[in-house]
């Protein structure tokens, strides 16, 4: 995505990281690297570099005669590279330093690390220059919840390479090794330098994780900047891949750039399957393949590209539920939650893969039909439809317990996860009184999505010559949305209970989950008038975006993870939801407000969304104040701004039938957005929007524009 950007990106200069806080972040496919701002990881903290679920380095820290540099900037150009600039702290009595230090860095099933030292003095440096280096190999999860002790690697000095190796477990290990000789000592690479007046030093600095003493393969390669390494390459084929989004709006623009970038970063591909892609759910925890978390990213990336949703349905397809297991929540037809690698997966949540989600199946189903839609070619489809009848199977059997018509979950064992939707913390689930609901718990928005999936493999049944089959879902799907109105409205309140609790009783919390109701279309326009009026009051919208849970709720707390806070995705899918119904007072007016507060939300952020922020109203904090443990870039956060634009354009296309609907309500501020290279099916179409005003260019002549 190309477009007017600030002066920072513009003509492939980097984006800066220098005025927000906090750690810096690399990740490339299942590889991150968490530092501070000097490029440093410091024991004793989340920091670290981490690969298969586990950390690898959880020391890499950089000496100048014996001190800490001074930052001056961080440049993050991609997701998986950074520029951190340095300098030396003055001399006593000197006001200012003579000595640039610039940690030039690189992820990439691995580290790879340029350190340069700059001499802008007029007389001759002398620099000990000394890099720490341990590991702990510890689990991604222990890391995550301080569970890391003292455990310290197993330290060999081969020649001039320093190895690291696992003492509870020799096969896994990391080899540290320099283009300029150091010395080596246990734990540490030293150089003694001397740099001429005007002149610099530079080494190269490689961390290789080892498997059974053998070095992975490595897409580093020495001295190749960034933009012609591996990394790069992979990210250059995704841009030539994907739709081109450009915006007169240089904000929009600048969070677009870096969703394309992060997207791009966070994709894994499966070299045991011809490379095909999938998207991980966001660093620096969720380095994984994620049922709910990808499937909702690869619907919101369909404008840039439909094979990221085929590449993730068919890994999900293939990890498809086959028998029942209660220590990992695996049950016929059913979608999986995630997946984990590390070293102590098999404790986690019951396995390696744990099954234990209610609204990723019927995301499966619903990504589908709309991967269809959006030109994914018949054969891949059709494979797919076993899948999606085994997922239709598994809802109205094991999803439903009870037999009443609605989707609820329940824990199988005390190891599994509480809650099962997507506030999956163990209070993200309350009543108004804050009172926690006992299972089995049926969500509000989970009912929609079930009614979704309903119509959409009814879509493909029609699609697909099976009317008979089409007829019968669509009659299941009407059935669903009587009965949800008649079990979840609350008319003394006027929005939707966000679930029913073991003994059908309503939880009346006001919460954003009935923006996910909008957007599934399972509520009537007489509902829908009034959950508007909800959402648009100071208790739901923070001026930064919907909270999780209103103000006025008793579990409210604006620092909390599910019970008050703002999470970019849900705020996104709340106003595609409301302008689904574009047609009903006050929804557009809302879901631009909506929209624009997020947007300013990423420029707070450097054009990044965190994974989720802080309540707040922007009346009390003119800026998103940040929640600590927030992973960014996360997948669905990153891909929210695509979600934004898709939804004002309203870009529908139809390959089947070969129509293309675009109904726009853009806000005023974003001018004319062009899509460029927008790939349907066989066709490759440019669209341009500005005001009511839509343009389709290379649009085939047995296609139909509906632009009213």
């Amino acid at each position: 995505m190309n477009g007017d950007t600030p002066a920072a990106l513009n003509a492939g200069e980097p984006s800066s990281l220098g005025g927000h806080g906090g750690p810096v972040t690399l990740v490339e496919g299942s590889t991150f690297c968490l530092s501070d701002r000097l490029g440093d990881i410091e024991h004793g903290t989340p920091y670290g570099l981490f690969y298969r679920d586990a950390r690898v380095l959880s020391r890499w820290e950089l000496r100048l005669d014996g001190q800490r540099p001074e930052p001056l900037s961080v440049l993050s150009p991609e997701a998986f590279t950074a520029r951190f600039v340095l300098r030396r702290p003055p001399r006593p009595g000197v006001a200012d330093s003579t000595v640039l230090i610039v940690r030039d860095r690189l992820v990439a099933d691995g580290l790879r690390e340029t350190i340069t030292v700059e001499n802008m003095g007029r007389e001759t440096t002398a620099v000990d220059l000394r890099l720490y280096v341990d590991a702990d190999f510890v689990d991604l999860f222990a890391v995550k919840e301080g569970r890391t002790g003292g455990a310290r690697a197993e330290m060999l000095v081969a020649d001039v390479e320093l190895l690291l190796n696992d003492r509870s477990d020799r096969a896994r290990g990391v080899a540290v090794s320099s283009s300029e000789t150091p010395m080596v000592l246990p734990g540490s690479l030293s150089w003694r330098v001397v740099v001429p007046a005007g002149g610099r030093w530079q080494t190269e600095v490689l961390a290789q994780p080892t498997i059974g003493s053998q070095a992975i393969h490595s897409p580093l390669r020495p001295g190749e900047h960034y933009e012609f390494s591996e990394p790069g390459r992979k990210i250059e084929a995704w841009r030539d891949t994907a739709a081109n989004i450009t915006a007169d709006d240089p904000q929009l623009a600048w969070v677009l750039q870096r969703t394309e970038s992060d997207l791009g970063a966070l994709q894994i591909h499966d070299d045991m399957r011809g490379g095909r892609p999938f998207v991980a759910a966001g660093a620096p925890w969720f380095m994984t393949l994620f049922g709910r978390d990808s499937l909702l990213t690869a619907w919101m990336a369909l404008p840039l590209d439909v094979n990221l949703a085929l590449g993730t349905m068919q890994q999900l397809a293939e990890m498809q539920g086959q028998r029942v297991d209660p220590l990992t929540e695996e049950e016929p037809g059913r979608i999986m939650h995630e997946m984990r690698r590390g070293p102590a997966s098999g404790a986690v949540l019951g396995g390696e893969t744990y099954y234990g989600t209610i609204d990723a199946t019927p995301l499966f189903v619903m990504l589908l039909a709309q991967a269809r839609r959006w030109g994914a070619d018949t054969e891949s489809v059709q494979a797919l439809l076993p899948a999606a009848d085994a997922a239709l199977a598994w809802m109205a059997d094991y999803g439903d317990r009870d037999g009443d018509g609605f989707v609820e979950y329940r824990r199988a064992t005390d190891r599994g996860l509480v809650n099962q939707g997507w506030k999956d913390s163990f209070d993200g689930i309350n009543d108004a009184a804050g009172h926690l609901p006992e299972p089995p718990i049926a969500l509000c928005e989970v009912q929609g999505y079930t009614y979704a999936a309903l119509l959409a493999r009814a879509d493909l049944a029609e699609e697909f010559g099976d009317d008979t089959t089409a007829g019968h879902l669509r009659d299941r799907a009407a059935e669903l949305r009587t009965k949800f109105a008649e079990a979840f409205w609350l008319p003394e309140k006027g929005w939707f209970a966000v679930a029913l609790d073991g003994n059908k009783r309503r939880l009346d919390a006001l919460t954003s989950n009935i923006g996910h109701c909008l957007w599934s279309g399972i509520v009537s326009d007489e509902h829908a008038m009034e959950v508007i009026e909800r959402l648009s009051s100071p208790v739901m919208d923070t001026g930064f975006g919907l909270r999780t849970l209103a103000s006025t709720m008793g579990a409210y707390n604006p620092m909390s993870y599910h019970n008050g806070s703002v999470w970019p995705h849900d705020t996104a899918i709340g106003v595609a939801g409301l302008l689904r119904y574009r047609h009903l007072p006050g929804a557009v007016e809302l879901a631009t407000r909506l929209a624009e507060g997020l947007l300013d939300a990423a420029g707070a952020f450097g054009g990044r969304l965190p994974e989720l922020f802080c309540g707040f109203p922007r009346s009390r904090f003119a800026a998103p104040v940040p929640y600590p443990t927030s992973c960014s870039p996360q997948a669905w956060a990153s891909a929210a701004p695509l979600l934004l634009v898709r939804s004002f354009l309203g870009l529908d296309p139809d390959v089947p039938r070969r129509t293309l609907t675009v109904l726009p309500h853009l806000p005023a501020r974003w001018g004319r957005v062009e899509l460029t290279d927008l790939r349907l099916g066989g066709a490759v179409i440019d669209l341009a929007v500005e005001g009511d005003r839509v343009t389709a260019t290379n649009l085939p002549d047995d296609w139909t524009l509906v632009t009213h």
